[in-house]
């Protein structure tokens, strides 16, 4: 059996730019199992998916107890690495931020995602978010040496209405900082264009993850610009049920969307 602080060593040995690591974002341990037998060589939860799952909407709604419960199970169900989308981290203060993710730690993950925008999709401070992503670092390495900390900057998404420059910009100087407090990887989601995407990876410091919808640009558009991680979101979920919606109304004679 791979020890956890083995597992963290190869998933941070994947996050190559140019060769990025592909990510199927799972919700619990059929799902896992699912992924592991397609060929991943690594497994990550997406927030929506698992909130669904609980039965719960995306945002924290889902209980921290019954998030790190799903998580435990779908680590007892695999030999991947698994890292964790952990929101904006499950706390007001970074103290509690860094216990939540030792949580998750304990729980047998090797990494975790946090967002740097608040619930109203408004940024929350730099100088606030990297104390946060500071104190998440420390207390995960306290749990597993080498543990991967993700983290996710919501410009495009929070800046959607400002020029590309000055989006980049800010995106840059909250890649530093991030760098900075402990950060392995800067996690860019809200942008589809290969030329944007190309420019994030050229100016950031950390290497760069993106997500990709299921039909979106393929896999070697996103090498040649450098991204070092490819993840999916919610879209995995989402396309599963929607398939079991189908296939119950064939079987039910009742709608196909809810």
């Amino acid at each position: 059996m791979t020890s956890q602080t083995e597992k963290a060593k190869q998933f941070a040995g994947r996050h190559t730019p140019g060769e990025p690591i592909v990510l199927l974002n799972i919700w619990d341990a059929g799902s896992a199992r699912a992924v592991e037998a397609g060929g991943a060589q690594a497994l990550a939860t997406g927030s929506h998916s698992v909130a669904g799952a609980l039965g719960y909407e995306d945002g924290e709604a889902a209980p921290l107890e019954d998030v790190v419960w799903m998580l435990a199970r779908i680590c007892a169900a695999t030999e991947l690495p698994v890292s964790h989308d952990t929101e904006r981290g499950y706390g007001d203060t970074p103290e509690q931020v860094g216990e939540s993710c030792a949580r998750v730690i304990g729980a047998g993950a090797v990494g975790v995602n946090i967002e740097d925008s608040l619930a109203d999709t408004s940024l929350r401070d730099v100088e606030a978010q990297s104390e946060r992503l500071s104190a998440v670092k420390k207390a995960m390495e306290a749990v597993c040496a080498g543990a991967w900390l993700n983290a996710r900057c919501d410009v495009f998404r929070a800046m959607a209405d400002a020029s590309l420059d000055d989006r980049m910009e800010e995106l840059k100087r909250r890649a530093e900082a991030y760098a900075a407090a402990g950060a392995d990887s800067l996690f860019v989601p809200f942008v589809r264009d290969v030329d944007e995407i190309t420019k994030i990876c050229a100016v950031s410091p950390l290497p760069v993850n993106v997500m990709r919808t299921l039909n979106g640009p393929p896999l070697a558009d996103y090498a040649a610009a450098g991204v070092a991680r490819v993840s999916h979101g919610p879209f995995p979920w989402s396309e599963s049920m929607k398939n079991l919606t189908e296939t119950s109304a064939g079987i039910y004679g009742g709608p196909t969307t809810s």
